[in-house]
């Protein structure tokens, strides 16, 4: 059993006082399958959308709400929930309330593609804001939160505590065993392990967790209270639980995998453009210059190791260095250190918001490269923080003031590829890609099977062509015809136009462009914002 938006509501809030703050969802492009599973979503779950949002009375203290509805789609966030999402976050910090956000979901909605997935950049943008004006952000994890949810906004609470027995981790299980061919291992993505390991503070049912986030939010507020009025817990406590029932993945519910499938499967998906899938699989060569072919054109170059904390990650590299005369911070992911299940960790992630930290400090500017066949799907790396740690990176450099390039230069997989994607200016080469999902594992969610790839590869607008159409990526640097061939002129080509947007950059001051970015992340998505 799942316990739905309202039911949680009734449950937080005091009787009666819950008012909504939705309007009508925003428009979406869609085909006529999504449409027929957005009007089914809407009778089987009872709500426009898959998130809710408003205000009411949580033991008398007012609060702003969102919660996110399970049985829409399997709660999963597209542009029109991202952005009531968003307006309720705005509005409350307009308001100046506290914030109390309740997910469950599958991640990001994958009949919307690419878009739906950098949707995740602009709710995290807005906690930011929200929490750097100094109101409270308090997280309710509910069953299931999984995916990009879980590493943007499920993962930024000043608290964070869950639902009794919920899934909570990264990548559903499903597409683990179909890119890995063995199952997850058990027991990890469970609320209890993550308080265990120190991922979240607590697991709590809804009336105890209603009586602690009202504590905490007496305790933000800095009002003092009399004895009387501290609460006890008696027989509740905070800490492990037995597990309840979880599914075995959530990544979309039937109704939604079944309209995609048809859709992908009628005369227009069978005719699908092999374009995008021939990038994905140039972008794959072994040959295929990285970083580290880039660095050998960047002068002055001053290697760093590590987070400063103990921590390193051999499939992330960072430097100090000159490109063509201009100073900044590099850091990006290395193709050479990543091999089979070895990939993007939280020792990496930590080391990327180190750059991000020299940057700001040393008022340098900040390039970050983008290579990777996603963040590391593992035991260890749920349990040592991986999705928090995505959502942090996203947080702090959609937030960073000081200019910023983001450089697509292959694969671009998940949470890994997203945390380093919010800059003023974002190039790409000709054969690199951006999406949610590796298209093998988004076919493992969609069809069951790996199959399909290609097709969705196509349909979900993750190739750079695209990314450009869609205001994702403002430029494409060339590969003639494909830079495994010719890796030194490319590196020299993606160096020049790297230092030309630097160049550009210093020219305006940094508020402007601190601006310029928050604005350009809040829009995206919405109708007649594409590039």
């Amino acid at each position: 059993m799942r316990t739905s938006a309202r039911e949680l509501l009734e449950q937080l809030l005091d009787t009666d006082s819950f008012v909504s703050w939705d309007r009508p969802p925003v428009t979406v492009a869609a085909s006529p399958q999504y449409r027929d599973a957005l009007r089914k979503a809407v009778v089987a779950a009872g709500t426009d959308e898959s998130v809710l949002t408003g205000e009411g009375l949580l033991r008398g203290r007012r609060v702003a709400v969102i919660a996110c509805e399970f049985g829409f789609l399997a709660g999963s966030i597209g542009v029109a929930a991202a952005e009531r999402i968003v307006s309720a976050v705005e509005l409350a910090t307009e308001l100046g309330l506290p914030l109390v956000a309740s997910p469950t979901s599958g991640g990001t909605r994958m009949q919307e593609g690419t878009v739906a997935f950098v949707q995740m950049v602009k709710i995290a943008g807005a906690v930011a804001a929200h929490k750097s004006a100094g109101h409270p952000y308090v997280v309710y994890l509910r069953n299931p939160t999984m995916g990009g949810v879980f590493a943007s906004w499920g993962s930024l609470g000043h608290i964070t505590f869950a639902e009794p027995g919920a899934l909570i981790g990264f990548l559903g299980p499903r597409v683990y065993k179909a890119l890995y061919g063995r199952p997850f291992p058990e027991g990890v993505q469970t609320a209890e392990n993550l308080y265990r390991r120190g991922v979240i503070d607590g697991v709590l049912t809804i009336p105890v967790f209603r009586r602690i986030a009202h504590r905490a939010l007496s305790v933000f507020s800095g009002i003092e209270l009399p004895d009387s009025a501290a609460v006890q817990l008696n027989s509740e406590r905070i800490g492990p639980r037995p597990l309840g029932s979880v599914a075995p993945d959530h990544a979309q519910d039937s109704e939604s995998v079944e309209a995609e499938r048809l859709r992908l499967e009628d005369g227009r998906g069978r005719a699908a453009d092999d374009r995008v899938w021939q990038s994905v699989l140039i972008s794959r060569r072994p040959e295929r210059p990285g970083i580290r072919e880039l660095l050998r054109h960047v002068t002055q170059r001053v290697p760093l190791s590590g987070t400063g904390q103990g921590e390193s990650d051999r499939t992330a590299l960072l430097a100090l260095g000159r490109f063509r005369g201009r100073p900044c911070v590099v850091f990006g992911h290395d193709r050479r250190g990543q091999q089979g299940e070895n990939t993007m960790g939280p020792a990496a992630l930590r080391e990327a918001r180190r750059s991000m930290a020299l940057a700001r400090e040393l008022r340098l500017p900040l390039v970050l490269v983008i290579d990777t066949v996603g963040a590391a799907l593992s035991k260890e790396a749920e349990e040592r923080g991986l999705a928090p740690e995505i959502a942090r990176c996203i947080a702090d450099l959609v937030t960073l003031d000081t200019p910023t390039v983001s450089v697509l230069l292959g694969q671009g997989t998940g949470g890994g590829a997203l945390a380093l994607l919010p800059a003023d200016r974002v190039l790409a080469a000709t054969h690199a890609w951006l999406a949610p999902l590796p298209p093998e594992g988004a076919s493992a969610i969609v069809f069951r099977d790996t199959d399909h790839a290609a097709e969705l590869a196509a349909t979900q607008r993750i190739g750079a062509a695209d990314l450009l159409d869609d205001g994702v990526v403002d430029r494409i640097v060339p590969e003639f015809p494909d830079a495994a061939d010719e890796p030194v002129d490319f590196a020299r080509r993606m160096v020049a136009a790297i230092a030309h947007e630097l160049a550009t950059l210093r020219a305006r001051p940094e508020p402007e462009l601190l601006a310029a970015r928050r604005a350009r992340y809040r829009r995206l998505g919405l109708p007649g914002m594409t590039g």
